[in-house]
């Protein structure tokens, strides 16, 4: 994707980045190299021209963005505990009143949900980590009432057995077209630098929530139909096992399957269809290595009896969050998949089915803002939304740093609107 704006991305005298549309040439069906970028054994496809238009800036590690249904308000989660509103595309100087209660004791705030009832009953739901007295998280569910910009009511309607002292929680929810929640917990692995497996193997452990998919009713209750209710020593809330650590759903426009997308270690990283009750493999199958450069897994393929993935990436990508573009604003787009990335900080778009050489393709996007793209959303007026979280250096650009390791600096995350710009 080639700039095509005369904005310039650094310098003095050029504009911040975050204050101003931005128009890149995108191509249909595009690139067929292994991560999207320009390869000179296939056709470069049609040029088609995006603008994406800051909506929101200055946020602190935007991690999930829902959409209200009166067509005007947009609720987006800071990672570090507040909750807030866009509404007509500008967003409230003021956090969303009543969260973080106290008595929940909160860690960080990861997704945002609003129910599919919303209108009557004004449900919101927020996942979180919880702590506890003997310094340990967990992953919860928690429900409220919104009025405006007020949370009410607010109290845990699920907490999953993940007790631990570190690790990863991971924590993306869902609602799915069943009216089920769905909600992603992380393997928990406070040793991701050491050969030791003992807690990554917590996911294949069917008696705790650790590297799991959950499905829970709207209350927190267990559905009678989840694939391990009334099976003794398992977990009725478990859908699937054998996650390091999910960061996305998306339900397939024509099949209905469940997708999500997986970060795995150094490399690794999976796009998966889930099957209730399935087992995905990690740590016993897995082509990542450990973050001490050993491989996770001695059989890194096929183990019998474990789902191998739709597409894998190598090296990593660590995708955050996914959709399926079925909207009418880019025709051009319909069907295909969008994965958000913090590594390589791009949104990747993927194309199956298409014509030879390579039936399927891959586009790097966004690449331009050098920030981490922590979640995309369509809207209902079929505009591709995204929250991203970058550092900026003392001149109020990104920080070319960010991408060797750097920390996210604190309030310069964003939220963006991809239009069409032809």
């Amino acid at each position: 994707m080639r700039p095509y704006s005369v904005l310039l991305l650094v310098g003095l005298a050029a504009p911040s980045v975050a204050q101003q549309p931005m128009v890149f040439d995108t191509y249909t069906p595009g690139p067929c190299s292994p991560n999207g970028q320009p390869h000179g054994g296939c056709p470069p496809g049609t040029l088609h021209r995006i603008r994406v238009v800051p909506l929101a800036t200055g946020l602190d590690r935007p991690w999930h963005i829902a959409f209200l249904p009166d067509g005007h308000g947009m609720l987006v989660t800071e990672t570090p505990g507040r909750l807030r509103m866009i509404r007509d595309g500008v967003l409230d100087p003021k956090p969303v009143s009543g969260w973080p209660v106290t008595s929940l004791n909160a860690q960080t705030l990861n997704s945002v949900l609003v129910h599919p009832q919303f209108a009557q009953n004004h449900w919101v739901y927020l996942s979180y980590s919880k702590g506890d007295d003997q310094k340990r998280t967990t992953l919860a569910l928690a429900r409220g009432r919104l009025d405006g910009m007020t949370l009410t009511d607010i109290h845990d309607i699920f907490v999953a057995d993940a007790w631990e002292p570190g690790g990863a929680l991971a924590g993306r929810a869902a609602f799915g077209p069943d009216g089920m929640v769905y909600l992603a917990v992380g393997d928990r692995d406070r040793f991701v630098t050491t050969d030791d497996s003992s807690a990554r193997m917590l996911a294949q452990d069917l008696g705790n929530d650790a590297g799991k998919v959950l499905r829970v009713r709207d209350d927190g209750g267990i559905p009678a139909d989840n694939p391990f209710a009334g099976r003794a020593g398992a977990k009725p809330e478990i859908y699937t096992y054998g996650h390091r650590n999910v960061y996305g759903f998306a339900w397939h426009p024509d099949t209905g399957a469940l997708w999500s997308c997986e970060i795995g270690p150094m490399g690794g990283d999976e796009l998966n269809i889930l099957q209730p009750g399935k087992n995905y493999g990690w740590p016993l199958v897995s082509f990542g290595k450990i973050y001490n450069g050993n491989h996770a897994s001695e059989q890194s393929y096929y183990r019998p009896g474990m789902e191998m993935p739709v597409m894998f990436w190598m090296p990593a990508i660590s995708p955050s969050s996914l959709i399926f573009y079925t909207g009418d604003k880019f025709p051009y787009w319909k069907g295909h998949l969008f994965v958000g990335a913090l590594n390589g900080q791009q949104l990747q778009r993927i194309a199956f089915n298409q014509p030879p050489p390579q039936v399927e393709r891959r586009e790097s996007l966004l690449t331009q803002l050098d920030a981490r793209i922590r979640d995309v959303r369509q809207g209902a007026d079929g505009y591709i939304y995204v929250a991203t979280e970058a550092a900026e250096d003392t001149t109020g650009f990104p920080n070319p740093r960010y991408g060797q390791g750097a920390a996210p600096g604190p309030r310069h995350g964003m939220v963006l609107r991809i239009e069409p710009a032809e």
